[in-house]
């Protein structure tokens, strides 16, 4: 498609709407969302869950956003420009938890990626229990993926996951609680290969493994892989084509940003390592 047809009031852009927390040092949260349509093409939106105040040293303060004004920024977002796929990141209270579910179904988004943030980089516990138990019933069967670490799968399941045979058994129980497809990021585990699972419903599971890459620059990393995920499923990708794509992405930047100091503690990933341009999509 020319891209200089941009003037034109025929076409729009890929839209992607991340519904989650800011992360005032930037390499998370909102700001890494962001970072990561731009870098893909896509035109990022945003309703902000809570501000919180942090670095790459750890989580200082969270300060929630009142229930209506996270409905109004959903409500005003997709009502004017609209949305073709949406990232879910901090919801640190069920209440947070059911007006997010209320507006999937108010305006039938989809797809929905929901990565269950419930801890830091720096192990700052960023959910109540309570949230925990509602995400779980509200959000997984509304979501075409989950895509929690080892640490946030264990939390779901109750137990500690110590390799590939506890990680696809983990998997399996997040179906049975509701969700339609899970990839289990494995890169917490031990070793010179980080192995990612991807198993959805009806399906074979998906083992994706890479060589571990050398960096003390991971903060929001899980972040952005879920945010790559949404704009790849925006772009038009099937949902395994558009993990590995988004795991490209996240491997890139992690390799880009690893020489570069950013803090005192873990710095993020580059995720502007090879923007591309913002791609144009005809109007129905």
């Amino acid at each position: 498609m020319n891209q200089t047809a941009a003037a034109s009031p025929g076409f729009r852009y890929p839209r992607v709407l991340a519904i989650a927390g800011s992360d005032s040092g930037g390499g998370a949260g909102i700001q890494a969302d962001l970072k990561t349509f731009c870098a893909l093409g896509c035109y990022g939106m945003t309703a902000i869950t809570a501000l919180t105040a942090q670095n790459t040293l750890g989580v200082r303060a969270i300060h929630s956003v009142p229930n209506e004004m996270l409905r109004d920024q959903i409500d005003a977002v997709v009502e004017d420009i609209g949305v073709d796929a949406v990232k879910i990141g901090m919801l640190h209270s069920a209440a947070i938890v059911r007006t997010v579910a209320d507006a999937i179904d108010r305006h039938g988004l989809q797809p929905v990626v929901l990565d269950p943030v419930m801890m830091s980089t720096s192990g700052a516990r960023l959910i109540d229990d309570d949230a925990k138990t509602v995400l779980v019933d509200q959000l997984f069967r509304r979501a075409a993926l989950v895509t929690p670490n080892l640490d946030e799968a264990a939390l779901l399941v109750g137990r500690p996951l110590a390799g590939e045979a506890d990680m696809e058994a983990a998997a399996r129980e997040m179906l049975a609680m509701g969700a339609r497809a899970v990839l289990l990021k494995g890169g917490h585990l031990a070793g010179d290969t980080v192995s990612d699972l991807l198993l959805a419903r009806g399906a074979q599971p998906l083992w994706m493994r890479a060589p571990r890459i050398v960096t003390a620059n991971t903060h929001g990393t899980g972040c952005t892989l879920s945010s790559a995920i949404a704009a790849q499923l925006a772009l038009g990708a099937e949902l395994a084509h558009a993990v590995e794509l988004a795991r490209a992405y996240v491997r890139d930047a992690l390799e880009a940003g690893a020489g570069v100091r950013t803090g005192a503690g873990s710095g993020p990933l580059n995720h502007g390592h090879a923007p591309r341009t913002m791609r144009l999509v005809a109007l129905d």
